[in-house]
């Protein structure tokens, strides 16, 4: 395992170095925009991955919800962990883009509010993890986090049914991408999906062993007060 997370944490170093020089480099330059547009690399695999993040939550939810099982609610936490600082990314590097292009740093557009809601419905779900005491903590943040996926697919087809600030979408949707840039951002995608799978790993062993220590504690607690 050790040699596994050896290998996907250099795999992740060359992918994220080689996707930011094609998003830099390789890249053409957008007509309208200019340099600006190259945010686009980042903007938009980080919004894919936190979606993607997000359907493995719900998945792992829906099983806890069904099976209690310890491993898919640890899977369920990670993945919210890691898929609201992707969500972050989207919500930072969005008005970054907007502003030059726009001439506005936000505005209450359809999916951006929408992409907010998802948002604070999973930094909620986080915040109940967090310091709620309860035993039925795991249910409740399940149940919350099939709900939250519910905005999922609202964000992502809002575009494609109402009129928004944002243009239409470029694959699939009618819309025209340059070959090259397609390929760039197919790159940062796969870059991002590496660096989540990562951090993900990561963070999933260490609330594993985290639960084991709280195990122990309290076992040696309740052995030492039947004393």
């Amino acid at each position: 395992m050790k040699r596994g997370f050896t290998i996907l944490a250099i795999v992740t170093a060359v992918l994220l170095s080689f996707a930011l020089y094609a998003a830099l480099v390789i890249a053409p330059t957008e007509q309208t925009m200019g340099n600006v547009q190259r945010i686009f690399y980042y903007h938009v695999p980080s919004a894919w991955v936190a979606f993607e993040l997000f359907l493995i939550n719900f998945i792992a939810s829906v099983f806890y919800l069904v099976r209690r099982s310890a491993k898919a609610d640890i899977l369920a936490l990670v993945t919210a962990e890691v898929g609201v600082v992707f969500c972050t990314v989207v919500l930072i590097t969005g008005p970054i883009w907007a502003r030059p292009v726009w001439g506005i740093w936000w505005t209450w557009d359809l999916r951006l509010t929408l992409t907010l809601v998802l948002w604070l419905i999973y930094v909620s779900y986080l915040v109940l993890r967090r310091f709620s005491t309860s035993s039925q903590t795991p249910l409740l943040a399940a149940v919350l986090a099939v709900f939250g996926a519910l905005d999922v697919p609202l964000v992502y087809f809002s575009i494609w049914f109402f009129r928004t600030q944002h243009p239409a979408p470029v694959i699939g949707g009618g819309g025209s991408l340059d070959p090259r840039m397609g390929w760039v951002l197919l790159y940062n995608w796969i870059a991002f999906m590496c660096l989540a799978w990562l951090v993900c790993w990561t963070r999933y062993r260490l609330e594993v062993a985290q639960r084991a220590v709280h195990e122990v504690e309290a076992m040696q607690s309740l052995m030492e007060g039947t004393r």
